[in-house]
């Protein structure tokens, strides 16, 4: 090679790891943790957190814009310390029992926001900023009442009022957050952790860039040349991702926009076993614990009912990229070599 001939870039490594792998290498027991994921019942990394009660998690502070069925699970798991979330719950599948359960009993502190505010969080996380300035939520119990420190009222600490040097106008002052793991539920990524995201994306945008570690769960694994056909649609690029995990329906029992819909029937069987700790160590028995691989999950999905749920109303939106997936024999063969 002479001189002017430029270096030939060296191959770039993928992250795709098992999610059980995944889970050991990058959870830890008091972490705070981000189950970074949209909508209300949508999509969520519901299986990440599946496998962290496999393994035993314990001591969780959560933090979410929007958390479901992951932070009902884990709740009820006996996993959560502390959560702070914009929303909590399930929508028209009822109060999320196991998360009732465990902030009735004071195993959890729960900590209200607006969901306005929780993205302004991870916004000034994600700018290293010392504190995010904020009129949402000022003037209301959701300023005034501090979970933490409830005899305090109103709170003067939990969201405290500052003066705007440059006009004096008073505004509130929110923490950013910084999570020690954020794993973040995407419709596609490439093995080297560019990903794309079908449907609303809320604040997983903001939390990809505040999170400490980010993890990816996705649904389906696709070539990079789908990304470079799709640049504008890669909101989380690979240079701030750690790991991929491929799992199909990982959002499950929730929807994931563009792949498949919520499973009515189980989110309610879900919510109704979560009501006392025998019907969740029933659940668990049946649905985490035999929960392995991906072929695990489907089976306890079944197959007839998951083909059932990939044919909703919104399956046209994943149509235009699924010339790029990768086969399960690719990407076994990606996680075997790694």
């Amino acid at each position: 090679m002479s001189p002017s001939e430029p270096c030939a870039a060296p191959p770039r490594r993928h992250k795709l790891l098992s999610l059980a792998n995944a889970v050991a290498r990058y959870t830890f027991d008091g972490m705070q943790y981000a189950p970074g994921g949209a909508l209300p019942v949508g999509a969520e990394s519901v299986a990440f957190g599946r496998e962290m009660i496999r393994q035993g998690r314990r001591n969780l502070h959560v933090v979410a814009t929007c958390a479901s069925q992951q932070l009902n699970l884990l709740c009820a798991a006996g996993a959560v310390a502390k959560a702070e979330c914009g929303f909590s719950g399930l929508e028209v599948y009822g109060f999320a029992n196991g998360l009732r359960r465990a902030v009735e009993s004071g195993q959890t502190l729960l900590e209200d926001y607006s969901n306005l505010a929780m993205t302004l969080r991870f916004l000034g996380g994600a700018l290293n900023w010392p504190f995010v300035p904020t009129n949402t939520a000022i003037g209301s119990d959701i300023q005034w009442h501090h979970a933490a420190e409830p005899a305090e009222y109103p709170s003067r600490t939990k969201i405290p009022e500052i003066v705007d040097p440059f006009t004096g106008r008073v505004v509130g002052a929110l923490q950013p957050l910084r999570p020690d793991l954020a794993a973040i539920h995407v419709t596609f990524s490439d093995p080297l952790g560019n990903a794309i995201m079908l449907g609303t994306e809320w604040s997983r945008f903001e939390l990809s860039r505040a999170a400490k570690k980010v993890v990816l769960v996705a649904d389906h694994i696709v070539s990079t040349d789908c990304m470079r056909q799709y640049p504008n649609l890669v909101r989380i690029p690979d240079i701030v991702v750690d790991a991929v995990v491929h799992t199909p329906f990982a959002a499950w029992p929730q929807c994931s926009p563009g792949l498949y819909d919520s499973d009515e029937a189980h989110m309610k069987l879900l919510n109704d076993a979560l009501r006392t700790a025998e019907g969740y160590n029933e659940y668990r028995r049946q649905f985490i614990d035999p929960v392995a691989t991906p072929a695990d999950l489907l089976r306890i999905i079944g197959v007839e009912n998951a083909e059932r749920l990939t044919k909703g109303p919104t399956s046209f939106l994943a149509d235009p990229f699924r010339r790029w997936l990768l086969s399960d024999t690719t990407i076994n063969a990606l996680l075997e070599a790694n």
